[in-house]
């Protein structure tokens, strides 16, 4: 079937094309509401800017296709293949893309808001600036993924994957991000405030300049973390393991410290509760990997307050 002879069959009211083969076909700017393509050959077909609000594409080869600012709300993606797709600005509020197969996908400034991503491949795929607010991604993959300045806030992430996952600048407050490994992740400037990080594994991970107003660290492992500039004022860090992390000028005050692990710890200009004060200075010791000076002499230079005043 040509591109021609499908456009003549939707306009007549045809809407079942399960199984059709149309790859590299121009959809482009059409409106293809509520038809269902699942099962379809579509590989490096151009559906930009065309409405597909409520259609079906489960299990859809959508290889190398452009969905650029496609119109996608309620759409049925399931375990389809967008592998390398163009997902630039599109439209994929509430579409169930369940176990859907999105690796090195560019999804840049995409809506995702409340989408269904569970067991979703995301490995690589591009997510800067995109929207999921109230996703629920339980259980993808979102390895090597770049979501800088991404939108999570509400989001399911029971069991994601995120191994050097880039979330620089992502807005990641009051997420449940309890004992997840989050090893090595880059959270420069990220929002975490009020997230619960209890027992999560943010070992050698990036938090330069990230606000964890309020946040739960109990337990967790931020062991070679950089916290350089970064805002953990009234945080819960009871047990957390902060040994060779760099707290340079990160902001603690009104934080709970108890039964901290501080062996080798950065602390130089940072700003630390009065209340740690004797602890810190009984279990302080070894040197810094930062400076090479004893971890001593840093929390020597470090300021003691009751209260970070209000602003």
């Amino acid at each position: 079937m040509n591109i021609k002879y499908f456009l003549e069959l939707y306009e007549a009211g045809y809407r079942d094309f399960t199984g059709i083969s149309l790859a590299g076909a121009d959809f482009s700017h059409h409106i293809l509401v509520d038809v269902d393509l699942s099962r379809a050959s579509l590989r490096g077909a151009n559906f930009s800017r065309s409405f597909l609000t409520q259609a079906n594409l489960d299990h859809a080869d959508l290889n190398w296709a452009n969905l650029s600012f496609a119109k996608m709300s309620e759409t049925r993606l399931v375990q389809a293949d967008l592998t390398k797709a163009n997902l630039r600005g599109a439209f994929l509020v509430r579409t169930d893309l369940r176990r859907a197969q999105i690796s090195g996908a560019d999804l840049c400034h995409a809506n995702l808001r409340q989408a269904d991503l569970r067991g979703a491949n995301l490995c690589g795929a591009n997510l800067s600036g995109a929207n999921l607010r109230g996703a629920n991604l339980s259980g993808a993959n979102l390895s090597w993924a770049h979501l800088t300045g991404a939108r999570l806030s509400g989001a399911e992430l029971e069991r994601t994957r995120m191994d050097a996952t880039n979330l620089e600048g992502a807005w990641l407050n009051g997420l449940d991000l309890h004992g997840m490994n989050l090893a090595g992740v880059n959270l420069k400037e990220a929002k975490l405030n009020g997230a619960n990080l209890d027992h999560a594994n943010l070992s050698s991970a990036n938090l330069t300049r990230t606000t964890m107003r309020g946040v739960s660290l109990v337990g967790a492992n931020l062991s070679g973390s950089d916290l350089t500039g970064a805002v953990l004022w009234n945080g819960i860090l009871d047990g957390v393991d902060l040994s060779r992390a760099d707290l340079t000028r990160a902001h603690l005050g009104e934080a709970s410290l108890k039964a901290a692990v501080v062996v080798g710890t950065e602390f130089t200009e940072s700003v630390l509760p009065a209340e740690a004060r004797a602890y810190l200075y009984e279990t302080v010791q070894g040197e810094t990997r930062w400076t090479n000076r004893p971890a001593r002499d840093t929390l020597n230079q470090s300021q003691f307050v009751d209260r970070i005043p209000q602003q």
